[in-house]
């Protein structure tokens, strides 16, 4: 019986498995291995410090969506050994005929000078919300803040999904502002980027929208020390910056079995080809979601894409032919901007966010790059989208490849 073998049953493993156990015979023996029983809906943690999600709203047990006809096991992986095609687990081991890599990534505040002891703490200053962990203990210190500067940083890049921290700032703007004290808040949003995002257009849009806000934006800010005692930030350069709440994406890491298996990049990402999604150094592996290198977001919508490549891609070679290079780096990303208004970018490698409608060129509903109630609503309904229809592999009027039609170039001002 030929076997796959998937790490990790996040948001990329768990499409995976349910689209291949589809399309494959039972000849083929489908295996997920994963070291939590929990799937947890990393899109709402950003929701959860202002209340607006619980934890329980956020996690589910894993096994309601591994389809029937796969196994799941519970272990931790130790390593990975490409040229016997094997996994090493606490427990045991897995050979594997085809192997598919999402174990994603995690932050690593011990990363920076300061941050060595950090744990989720309600009472601390330092915080972020890129575990449910810290997220619950943020929204216990967000409800009592009602006076001084607050920081948003990104520590350094890649990080889960690169629009969240504008989402925060905006949410926090709304937050405080429902709560009667945002006159007496500072919000500030430190950045290593050139600017508060990375492609020119929706640069221009979000930097615009920081300034009605009142938000600061601080950009080329390499972040070297956390002074708790003190509390301000150090850049590398020097730079100090005072503040009474300070927030960060924290550095991201992915699993240390990675960089000890041979596949990473120094940095615990796989190695992987950008558009085929195969391991650089090995053609059986695939890589998807947050465990990849690929120069895209680390979002959800890029895991249901990739995953949609993976399995077509996945199938060719066991049908003896080679695989496509047709991943473009696609991602589609809310971005919700306070007052229940969102933006929404589509956006690939080479291709920046564009004016538009979206999914549907022309009818939409969604508002591309520009700001709408709808698209607040289309991100908030996303969450029983993600429950109900994308775990398990539906079929949805999404193309893998980002699509052109019924978008177009702004208009440049000649004043």
């Amino acid at each position: 019986m030929k076997k796959i073998v998937i790490l990790g049953s996040g948001a990329g493993g768990t499409m995976c498995a349910a689209k291949l156990r589809r399309k494959l015979g039972r000849n083929w023996k489908i295996t997920i291995i994963d070291n939590d029983e929990m799937h947890h809906y990393q899109p709402g943690w950003l929701f959860i410090p202002f209340g607006i999600y619980t934890a329980d709203d956020c996690m589910k047990p894993k096994r309601d969506f591994i389809p029937p006809g796969v196994d799941f096991v519970l272990d931790d992986v130790v390593g990975v050994n490409p040229d016997k095609r094997e996994v090493e687990c606490k427990k045991s081991k897995y050979s594997y005929d085809y192997l598919i890599i999402g174990t994603g990534c995690l932050p690593v505040p011990e990363e920076v000078e300061g941050l060595e002891d950090w744990k989720a703490d309600p009472e601390s200053n330092e915080h972020t919300f890129f575990t449910l962990e810290s997220a619950v203990a943020l929204h216990k210190r967000m409800r009592h803040f009602e006076k001084g500067k607050m920081i948003f940083n990104i520590a350094e890049m890649p990080h889960k999904c690169p629009v969240v921290p504008m989402e925060f700032i905006f949410m926090a703007d709304w937050f405080f502002a429902k709560n009667g004290y945002r006159d007496n808040i500072e919000i500030e949003f430190v950045t290593p980027n050139t600017g508060i995002f990375t492609k020119p257009i929706a640069t221009k849009v979000m930097t615009a929208s920081a300034e009605e806000k009142e938000i600061k934006v601080i950009p080329n800010f390499d972040l070297e020390v956390v002074n708790k005692e003190e509390k301000y930030i150090e850049s590398a350069r020097g730079d100090k910056l005072d503040y009474d709440l300070f927030i960060s994406t924290m550095p991201n890491l992915g699993a240390d079995y990675i960089e000890n298996s041979g596949m990473g990049d120094g940095m615990g990402y796989v190695l992987t080809d950008d558009h085929t999604l195969q391991a650089q150094k090995y053609d059986n592996i695939y890589v998807v979601g947050d465990a990849t290198n690929v120069p895209t977001s680390k979002a959800g919508s890029v895991a249901h894409y990739e995953a949609d490549i993976i399995v077509e891609n996945l199938l060719l070679e066991i049908d003896g032919k080679e695989p496509k290079p047709s991943f473009d780096g696609h991602s589609t990303c809310f971005i919700v901007s306070g007052y229940e208004k969102a933006f929404l970018f589509d956006f690939n490698y080479k291709t920046e966010p564009l004016p538009g409608k979206f999914p549907f060129p022309g009818v939409g509903p969604f508002d591309l790059v520009g700001e709408s109630n709808m698209n607040y609503w289309g991100k908030m309904m996303f969450k029983w989208v993600y429950w109900n229809l994308l775990l398990s592999g539906q079929d949805m009027p999404l193309e893998p490849q980002m699509e052109m039609a019924g978008k177009h170039w702004p208009k440049v001002s000649t004043e």
